[in-house]
Order: C-alpha cells, then sequence, then structure tokens
C-alpha cells in the first residue's frame, strides 16, 4: 500500500554512543531529515556499562527540535523507536525509573551466570530461548541487583528495554517488543511464554514482564506531553518498534537466506537471514522484522565505543577521524606487528566470556597513533571473522556481505573489512541505519508503506569493496594470531579479572 503524499513517518533509534531521529516519507521511499544527539556511556566499574534514560529522551527532544525548521512536523502519522537489546530499566508501580539502565554490553556477571549454571540447565534454557546463560541475558542483571542494590530490588514493579520505556513514555502503555523477550534468555519462542520454571527457580516475579508486542503492531498512541515536547500530532500512532540490529537488516533490504550484514556501530552485531529458524550456542537468535524471516546474530561488546576509548586516550576528538583515517591508511596491513584483542567489556558471541579483557600485543616503541589506530579497526573486522568462520563451521553459506552503521563511513575500516574477509563488501557510507529500518516499521504498522516498498528502500548510496589478495593473504596471518593471543592468554586474562575485582572490593 502506497503512503500517502502528506504523510510522514518516525524513527528514533536509542543508540549505544547516540540518539538518532529520522523523518521518512513514504510516498517517495527517501528520508527527509535525521538528526542525532550523543549521550554518554557510563562505564564506572570494570565491565559496567549504564546509561541514563533522562539523557535519550533529552537527546530525543534536541534531535527533533533540530527539524522543525527543515519538516512539517504537523504531518507525521506514526512513530517507531528501535533500540539496544536486551538494555535492561526497572520501572516502580508509576513506571518511574529506578536507575540508570544495565546494558546489554555490561560485563559484570560473570559470578550469577555461573549460579545459573549451577542451578537450573543451561541446555535446558537454550533448547528453550536459543541461547545459552550468558552476560547479555536479563536474569543474571537481576540477581546481581538483588545481591548488591536490595532498595532498587524492593521496588521494582515492572522490567522493560531501552526503546520500550520510549515507546512507554510516549503512549503510557509499558511493555516489550518481542525480540526483546527473545534475548532476554528467559522466553521460550516457540510457545509463546515467560519460562515459568526459570523463573520459579529464582523467585522472580513474572509478573515483571509483559505479553510482548510484535514490530509493527499498534502499541498506543502518542499522549499530548510527549507530543507538545515533540513538537508533533497527539493521538499519531506508536508502533511495537525493533531491536535495533534487526532494524538495521530491515534497513539495508536485508531479505535473502545467506544475506550477512555487519553493523559498526558501538557494539558490533552481525545479522545471517534464514528463512527458518535456527538455535546455534555460539549466536544469538532473533526474528526479522519482515514476516517468516529469522536471524542468526552476534554481538560484539565493544567496536565503535573501542574506537571512542582510544580516541579519548590520544587526546583526539570525532572531528580527527578523517585525519586517523588519513593516517592509519599509510601503514601497512597487520598494523606493524599490532595485534588488539577488542574484549574491553569482556566478550559475548562467540566467546561468551565476560572474564575476557583487551589486550595490545605488539607495542614497539616506534609506533605511533596511526599504528593503534588501524588495529584497533583491524581487530573488530577480525571478530567478524570469527564470526564468520562459526557460521560456515556450520554449514551457512555466506552470501552478499553488506555493512552499516556509523563505522562504515571510513573508507579505510570499510576497505579492512574486505581484505580480512577475503570477500566483496557492499557498504552505506552515508546509511542512517536503525532510525530508518524502524521509520520503516512505522510506515508499514501504520498502512503507509508495504514491506516489498521497504526492502525496496534499502539498496540507495551503496558502495563496494572488493579485496585485495595481498593484504588477504596478511590477514589470514593476522587473524590466526588473534585467535591464539585470546586463546594463550586466556588463563592470565583470568585472573586479571579477579585482581580488579578484588581490588574494587577494597576501594
Amino acid at each position: 500500500m502506497a503512503g500517502s503524499a502528506d504523510h510522514l513517518v518516525m524513527g528514533v533509534d536509542i543508540g549505544t554512543t547516540a540518539v538518532k531521529v529520522l523523518v521518512l516519507d513514504p510516498k517517495t521511499g527517501q528520508y527527509v531529515q535525521a538528526r542525532s544527539r550523543e549521550h554518554q556511556l557510563y562505564s564506572e566499574r570494570p565491565g559496567w556499562a549504564e546509561e541514563s534514560p533522562e539523557d535519550w529522551i533529552a537527546g530525543m527532544v534536541e534531535a527533533v527540535a533540530e527539524l522543525k525548521d527543515q519538516v512539517d512536523l504537523a504531518r507525521v502519522r506514526a512513530i517507531g523507536v528501535s533500540g539496544m537489546v536486551p538494555a535492561l530499566l526497572l520501572l516502580d508501580q508509576e513506571h518511574r525509573v529506578l536507575r540508570r539502565s544495565i546494558q546489554q554490553s555490561d560485563g559484570r556477571t560473570g559470578e550469577e551466570v555461573a549460579e545459573i549454571g549451577q542451578r537450573f540447565s543451561p541446555s535446558a534454557i537454550f533448547d528453550q530461548t536459543g541461547s545459552w546463560p550468558n552476560q547479555q541475558h536479563i536474569l543474571p542483571r537481576l540477581l546481581w541487583l538483588r545481591r548488591h542494590e536490595p532498595a532498587i530490588w524492593d521496588r521494582i514493579s515492572q522490567v522493560v528495554g531501552s526503546y520500550d520505556y520510549i515507546r512507554g513514555w510516549m503512549t503510557g502503555q509499558f511493555g516489550v517488543e518481542e525480540n526483546w523477550a527473545i534475548e532476554s534468555g528467559l522466553f521460550a519462542w516457540k510457545s509463546g511464554q515467560w519460562m515459568n520454571d526459570l523463573l520459579c527457580e529464582f523467585e522472580i516475579p513474572k509478573a515483571w514482564f509483559s505479553a510482548p508486542i510484535a514490530p509493527v503492531t499498534l502499541a498506543g498512541t502518542l499522549q499530548s506531553e510527549p507530543a507538545a515536547l515533540l513538537g508533533v500530532p497527539a493521538g499519531i500512532a506508536v508502533v511495537g518498534g525493533s531491536a535495533d540490529h534487526v532494524a538495521s537488516a530491515l534497513a539495508v533490504g536485508i531479505d535473502r537466506p545467506g544475506d550477512l550484514l555487519i553493523k559498526f556501530g558501538g557494539a558490533g552485531d552481525i545479522l545471517y537471514c534464514t528463512d527458518r529458524p535456527e538455535f546455534h550456542q555460539k549466536l544469538y537468535f532473533d526474528r526479522h522484522d519482515l514476516a517468516d524471516l529469522f536471524l542468526l546474530n552476534g554481538c560484539m561488546a565493544a567496536s565503535g565505543s573501542l574506537v571512542r576509548w582510544l580516541l579519548d586516550r590520544i587526546g583526539a576528538k570525532e572531528s580527527d577521524l578523517g585525519e586517523l583515517d588519513r593516517q592509519a591508511a599509510t601503514v601497512a596491513p597487520g598494523s606493524d606487528g599490532i595485534v588488539v584483542l577488542p574484549y574491553f567489556l569482556g566478550e559475548k558471541t562467540p566467546l561468551f566470556d565476560p572474564g575476557a579483557r583487551g589486550v595490545v600485543f605488539g607495542l614497539m616503541l616506534h609506533h605511533q597513533n596511526a599504528h593503534l589506530f588501524r588495529a584497533v579497526l583491524e581487530s573488530v573486522i577480525y571478530g567478524f571473522a570469527h564470526h564468520i568462520e562459526v557460521l560456515e563451521e556450520a554449514g551457512h553459506s555466506i552470501g552478499r556481505i553488506l555493512a552499516t552503521n556509523g563505522g562504515a563511513r571510513s573508507q579505510i575500516w570499510r576497505q579492512i573489512a574486505a581484505d580480512v574477509l577475503g570477500r566483496p563488501v557492499q557498504a552505506f557510507p552515508d546509511h542512517p541505519g536503525s532510525a530508518l529500518g524502524v521509520a520503516m516499521v512505522a510506515g508499514m504498522g501504520a498502512g503507509l508503506l508495504s514491506p516489498e516498498q521497504a526492502i525496496e528502500l534499502g539498496a540507495a548510496g551503496m558502495v563496494t569493496h572488493v579485496p585485495d589478495p595481498a593484504a588477504h593473504a596478511v590477514y589470514r596471518e593476522g587473524y590466526r594470531l588473534y585467535r591464539e593471543l585470546y586463546e594463550r592468554t586466556k588463563p592470565l586474562l583470568e585472573l586479571s579479572h579477579h585482581m580488579s575485582e578484588k581490588g574494587g572490593a577494597a576501594r
């Protein structure tokens, strides 16, 4: 169904490092304008990753305000919100936020993950949810909260995710979207029920979890107070929304079994499209925003956030990235012997190791910032290569490789991806990513855009990078070193993890 020429839809993405707001014209298939506002990721103790929901709302309001002079916001007819999964927000009985969110990349719950494995069959959890107990799951974070923040625990009335909270703030109706539920580790997706036996074992109230909402489902209407803050009409449709990585897959036209998307975001996401539901012990599982498609996916805890960390350490700013790219291009593939393990927040897939730590290996006095910068970029792509290896070992054929999100603006990072992976990479350097995808979800939910039209929108602005055979040969050696470095240092990394925990306790 084609959209009315008078109607617009809005997509809001609650990203790891910024809120992005985008307005899409479903009739022409063009996004009209997009704005973003950065927010802080709090990592005040080793492995911690938290954010402030107040920052998300403030950033969204500021980004929309910038659009008012460019777009007639009175034409907006539907809004969708995407975000990281599964971020954890705790609400009291009045739907007030009890503390900062605990992000999906948080790595504080190693003891709780081990406890779950001792008290409940990990294979039973995998069989029902599609993933083994790990630091990303909601249950270990809840157990940590009960142990360390009992005053907060006693006030919990509902558990939601990042984009779920923003949707609830808009509509007054609080719940969770279905991929948040699937990735929570508490939802048996085949039966469509929360795992009551698991909740009972750990004395977690089932009442905290609402029935999941499908992405294109009408979740409510925009209430007058948030409408006034945003400057859009009250009463317009607000849809269920989307996990950010799933929205990204829709936004670039991922709709064929074998399609693979690599996302250069604050975290590093890898999504593989299938036409049948499959579980893998080293990966996550999601439903596509399109019916009858599924996604095997991985998530590296630190990607773009690792680049930001390095910028802070060398005294550089976001505006210096272009110059750093140019300097890194003068460094040969392999970064003159430096190999980085990017596990600066522990690691999720495919290692599921909250005790993993970042390593910079091979440093010498002659190395410069450019060597370090390039080595960090290479480390993220080595992580993507690890995921592709896991997929191929499971018998999955890799078709198209597409790349998106903020890091895909970097020409050298895109070329490194092609060279490391040894395959052409079709990248979208100016693609708005998840915000566009969830705007499409809003358009479909409001009946202004068909699924076929949504897929057609995804191919604009694509550039292709072809691997250089000589560089790929260097990176084959670099990748072997990358994998071996983790295995050989893992016992020492575990000691480092315990030492940092003891040091924190001593403070």
